[in-house]
């Protein structure tokens, strides 16, 4: 007979066997159900419905994370990556927890833009920057920040090269036009020629040259420039390779389209939500066009799709010159309350200005530090959102459900809500003050709302009647 430490090795055994099973079908429904969408589409002569599936499952980390995006040439004096590496206590101070690197990789130097030119210009995938530093460096800026519980991430630009890229020894990696000659990916984006995904040795190269990032550095993921310009099913095997050697890895796609989702990356760019914000914010269309958006989205995307949220990021004005101050921190108010994961960019903790977009983007324009002492509003409302939204799990597990007020073309009320807790959040983007009513139903909340001077204690409210200053955020959790 088997003895009891026989039987529980052998039930052991029959558990793992059983989860693997029901992960593997998993796997395979999906899998089975992305390719009906895709026949279904394609007799039809439309996109598949992403909706149907459900999203990715993503490491806690990721859908918990605030992302802080860095341009090393911009971000010290020094501009290299022990001028990063400084700051990693301050950042960790902050609240943000992913670390993007802008990519580090060698700049082109034939038909560069500008002076510096472009660090979407890749010379050489596998090298590092001479002026940032060297592979020591990267190593230490790495594992500091890992030590302080800091995820880091680099930019990968898999779409082109810079024109005398070592990649040019192959011409057949590239894409021709009719006369045999290489070609930039678009007439705008001549510092750089285009890469052929045709070619099935590109895409090994791709792949292995991402895996010795991961293997080397120990990377916790990628930023995927122009991701949707590179094919679908690239993405998908280079996950899948990637997954197998560091399970757990962050992929956020530079796009904005729901079969990459899929079965590749964990998150994109919310780039049409961006859109709806800017124009409500600078008065071009009511503030109701966010929520609109929202649902159009919602209504497109896998169930539980993360998006990325932002107001700034380096291929826009900067959102304090765009918006101006204090509406600027009306539209991070809104990114961090909203579903998804937040972005903060180089320096916008303290109202910085300075430009990182082209032309910007080719030349040296280190970030202005000083600017917290004449906006030192900035780095406490920043300081005070991360705690915000690290304090409640609804903002980063919970749903969301859009809330009727009494000027839906300035303001915006939602809940967000998870098993433990409701939080009701109210956004003024406008200039004008509000007093009204928000649909709050027969609850009582309390308000959480950080401060601006970190005095006020949580204080019953009196919803639905609501009062909020321009610009001003408030939020209420829900008293059981």
């Amino acid at each position: 007979m088997m003895g009891t430490v026989g039987v529980r090795v052998m039930w052991t055994a029959v558990c793992r066997d059983a989860r693997a099973l029901r992960a593997s079908a998993r796997m395979l429904a999906i899998a089975l159900a992305l390719a009906q969408l895709a026949v279904a589409a394609a007799c039809a002569g439309e996109p598949a419905d992403y909706s149907k599936l459900p999203a990715r499952s993503s490491p806690a980390w990721v859908r918990q994370g605030i992302i802080y995006e860095i341009f090393p040439r911009q971000f010290s004096a020094t501009g290299d990556f022990t001028g990063i590496t400084a700051q990693l206590d301050r950042l960790q101070q902050l609240g943000v927890n992913i670390l993007w690197l802008m990519p580090i990789h060698p700049v082109g130097k034939l038909k560069a833009k500008g002076t510096f030119g472009s660090p979407y210009a890749v010379r050489d995938y596998d090298g590092i920057n001479p002026e940032y530093g060297t592979a020591a460096d990267l190593h230490r800026l790495i594992g500091e920040a890992h030590r302080r519980g800091l995820k880091v991430i680099i930019d990968i630009v898999a779409d082109h090269t810079a024109w005398d890229s070592v990649l040019m020894k192959t011409p057949d990696f590239y894409k021709h036009d009719a006369a045999g000659q290489i070609i930039p990916p678009n007439p705008d984006w001549s510092d750089v020629a285009a890469l052929n995904y045709d070619n099935p040795r590109l895409r090994r190269y791709m792949i292995d040259m991402l895996k010795h990032w991961v293997r080397e550095f120990d990377l916790d993921g990628f930023r995927c420039d122009a991701a949707g310009m590179v094919p679908t099913d690239f993405w998908e095997q280079t996950r899948t390779e990637l997954d197998a050697l560091k399970p757990g890895l962050f992929m956020l796609a530079e796009w904005d389209q729901p079969a990459l989702m899929a079965r590749a990356f964990d998150v994109d760019y919310a780039w049409k939500g961006y859109a709806a914000l800017a124009d409500a914010i600078t008065g071009r269309a009511p503030a109701s066009v966010v929520r609109e958006q929202w649902q159009r989205d919602n209504a497109r995307y896998e169930r539980g799709a993360l998006r990325m949220r932002f107001s700034d990021n380096h291929d826009e004005t900067r959102a304090i010159a765009r918006f101006g101050e204090p509406a600027a921190l009306a539209a991070s108010a809104l990114v961090f309350t909203l579903d998804g994961v937040p972005l903060l960019y180089n320096g916008m903790e303290v109202g910085d200005a300075t430009e990182s977009g082209a032309p910007a983007l080719f030349e040296k324009l280190p970030i202005n530090w000083s600017s917290a002492e004449r906006h030192p509003q900035f780095p406490r409302a920043y300081r005070q959102l991360t705690a915000l939204r690290h304090a409640h799990p609804a903002f980063t597990d919970g749903e969301l459900l859009w809330l009727h007020n009494s000027a839906e073309g300035r303001v915006l009320s939602f809940i967000r809500r998870d098993a433990d807790e409701t939080l009701l959040v109210t956004v003024n983007l406008s200039s004008q003050p509000f007093v009204g009513v928000v649909e709050a139903g027969d609850s009582t909340y309390s308000e959480v709302t950080p401060a601006p001077d970190a005095a006020k204690g949580a204080r019953a409210a009196a919803l639905p009647a609501l009062a909020l200053a321009a610009w001003e955020y408030r939020v209420f959790r829900k008293r059981r």
